[in-house]
């Protein structure tokens, strides 16, 4: 009998499920290789180097003022300085106005006093110092100058008095929103606001206010709203109901009252 063959090598022989993975897997490869190099071939306009960030286009202060900011004289009170700066931030939002911008532009707008004032403020560090202030600086350095500490109490007195007249809740929501800017230390946190806002609602809907827990003061006051339009319905309804009744209760009354023309006539049976 031959002699038994055996094997001269220990490695394991591979199988043929294994062979055709190996060349499935070369063959996916190739022909992505290929397909990255054509498509950098047929575009004649790669670019190959690192790519960059594109730069913020700056506003510049014809945009700033193309979007109507209000003036600011000096004269307007409290109130009217409040307003200045609403209005103003929601030009810087309008106008993608840079932060390094803000105070540069922003004073362009103040006139007669208030700009009288701005200059007597930068003359002593020069103008180019003086506009790189953070636009929060300014704020309080105009809030110092234009609301007095007597004006702040008497504010602060209003503050703590103000309540909704009658349903005149637009009305109180302003002011109350006013005087939230202009006595900061009296609403120091969002708990302290809505505190504020709902200790000044009408006692028939307080209640159910803070237990809806309004987590802002526009949630707060599209809430009270509901609530108050919903109580001004089931009013008119009350009184619709009460005035029916009352009539239903005289036409009654008058059916069943005698009439007494006929005692004035004798009897003829």
């Amino acid at each position: 009998m031959p002699p038994k063959r055996t094997s001269t090598s220990a490695a394991p022989a591979m199988t043929q499920a294994a062979i055709r993975q190996l060349v499935a897997d070369s063959i996916a490869a190739a022909l992505e290789a290929q397909a990255a190099t054509m498509a950098s071939t047929d575009n004649p306009n790669r670019n190959t180097g690192p790519r960059e960030t594109p730069i913020a286009r700056k506003c510049t202060y014809k945009e700033f003022m193309s979007c109507q900011p209000f003036y600011f004289n000096g004269t307007e009170g409290a109130v009217g300085l409040i307003h200045w700066f609403e209005r103003t931030e929601s030009v810087f939002s309008r106008s993608n106005c840079t932060e390094d911008c803000k105070v540069k532009f922003a004073t362009g707008t103040l006139t007669e006093d208030a700009l009288s004032w701005w200059n007597s403020y930068a003359k002593p560090i020069g103008i180019e110092q003086a506009d790189k202030i953070a636009w929060t600086e300014l704020k309080r350095l105009l809030t110092n100058k234009y609301c007095p500490r007597t004006e702040v109490k008497k504010m602060e007195d209003e503050f703590y008095n103000l309540v909704v007249k009658g349903n005149d809740l637009k009305t109180y929501a302003r002011r109350f929103q006013e005087l939230a800017v202009l006595c900061p230390n009296m609403v120091p946190n969002t708990e302290k606001l809505m505190e504020a806002f709902i200790g000044g609602l009408p006692r028939s809907i307080e209640g159910n206010v803070t237990a809806s827990k309004p987590q802002t003061l526009e949630e707060a006051i599209t809430i009270t709203q509901r609530l108050m339009d919903q109580v001004t319905k089931h009013d008119a309804e009350q009184g619709t109901n009460d005035h029916k009744r009352k009539f239903d209760d005289r036409r009654n009354n008058n059916n069943t009252t005698p009439n007494n023309n006929d005692n004035n006539y004798p009897n003829n049976s």
